[in-house]
């Protein structure tokens, strides 16, 4: 019998997860679906009971989970349906009623749970770090825009967070997200939350790296447009 190797458990994994983010999104078509999967934001595991039909299916199988991974699916389950219904079909009817399909006994859900400091360490995707510093590149202008001492503030209470307390702040920062029109990446979201527990220093690093890596680069491009621009208007 072949064993897989960290890096093929760590990819099957996020695939596994792919799927279930773009499963959740399409139930969400459905306003019972919906409602009872928002209904469980910022609410422990003894108290989303309508969201068990929902997300219990998509759970690992054949190996223990970890609560931390566990709350991770219910909370981003309802964290993608706390929006307007509107943003996920142009379609006027509504889906069926959501009836989870659970993946193959062989698939994601059975990868081994122990895993090394370098299965996590490899990421894709956009960090929420990258995403909040594209909410304040990309805000001036719009309706509603994210100023940097907002986004910093935010960022930081969030890096300081125990596991429960990042479950408690993130609605929030995801919500506000939305309302400046970013886009959360939200399989790697979910990889971090899975991770918190035994990398929080690292994936904190990593998410204040990505937030001043991308404002710093904003900021060099404006500055780079501006000696350009001067250099054009003094040009004889």
């Amino acid at each position: 019998m072949t064993t897989q190797s960290p890096r093929t458990a760590a990819s099957l994994r996020r695939e596994h997860l792919h799927k279930y983010v773009a499963w959740i999104t399409d139930a969400c078509r459905n306003p019972g679906t919906r409602s009872a999967l928002r209904a469980g934001l910022r609410r422990d595991l003894d108290h989303v009971r309508p969201m068990h039909r929902i997300v219990a299916p998509w759970l690992p199988r054949h190996r223990p989970v970890p609560e931390t991974e566990e709350r991770a699916f219910y909370l981003i389950a309802s964290m993608i349906a706390d929006r307007p219904r509107h943003t996920f079909t142009a379609e006027d009817e509504p889906a069926e009623e959501a009836v989870p399909t659970p993946p193959a006994a062989d698939g994601p859900g059975s990868a081994p749970a122990g895993e090394d400091e370098d299965t996590w360490s490899e990421r894709w995707g956009r960090s929420l770090g990258h995403c909040l510093a594209q909410a304040v590149v990309e805000g001036p202008g719009r309706e509603r825009e994210m100023r940097i001492s907002n986004a910093e503030a935010r960022l930081h209470l969030l890096t300081r967070q125990s596991a429960a307390g990042l479950h408690r702040h993130l609605p929030a920062t995801v919500r506000h997200l939305r309302q400046t029109g970013i886009d959360v990446d939200w399989v790697r979201l979910m990889e971090d939350l899975i991770a918190w527990p035994a990398f929080s220093g690292r994936i904190s690093r990593r998410w204040l790296q990505d937030y001043y890596r991308k404002t710093n680069e904003d900021q060099r491009d404006k500055s780079d447009q501006e000696d350009e621009n001067a250099l054009l208007n003094n040009a004889p």
